[in-house]
């Protein structure tokens, strides 16, 4: 992709992939449905899932998986209004970028 994705559209998108299962899902599985929107590294991912934990937007459980424990994370009710004001801004802000890029505000 050649638009820089900042912070706030990065948390935005792993809020909603976390969102699609109410009893949480583990950090590659995040990846991979992230990769499926942009390309980022779990290096990349990993701090975002911190820092979403830190602001209480995730919480985080570990459950046993083929002999390991295996990290979930799962939205908080912070988190969901945190994803429910992400998609108005993201619906307002993509309304206003199509519109310019078909002639005009």
């Amino acid at each position: 992709m050649v638009f820089n994705t900042g912070a706030a559209l990065l948390d935005a998108i792993v809020l909603a992939v976390v969102s699609k299962d109410k009893e949480g899902t583990y950090g590659y599985k995040i990846t991979q449905e992230v990769r499926g929107v942009l390309e980022i590294s779990e290096s990349t991912l990993y701090p975002v899932l911190r820092r979403l934990q830190k602001d209480e937007c995730l919480e985080v459980y570990d459950m046993a998986y083929a002999g390991r424990n295996r990290r979930y994370y799962k939205l908080t009710e912070k988190g969901e209004a945190q994803l429910r004001l992400y998609e108005v801004e993201w619906k307002n802000y993509s309304r206003k970028i199509s519109q310019l890029f078909e002639g005009g505000l």
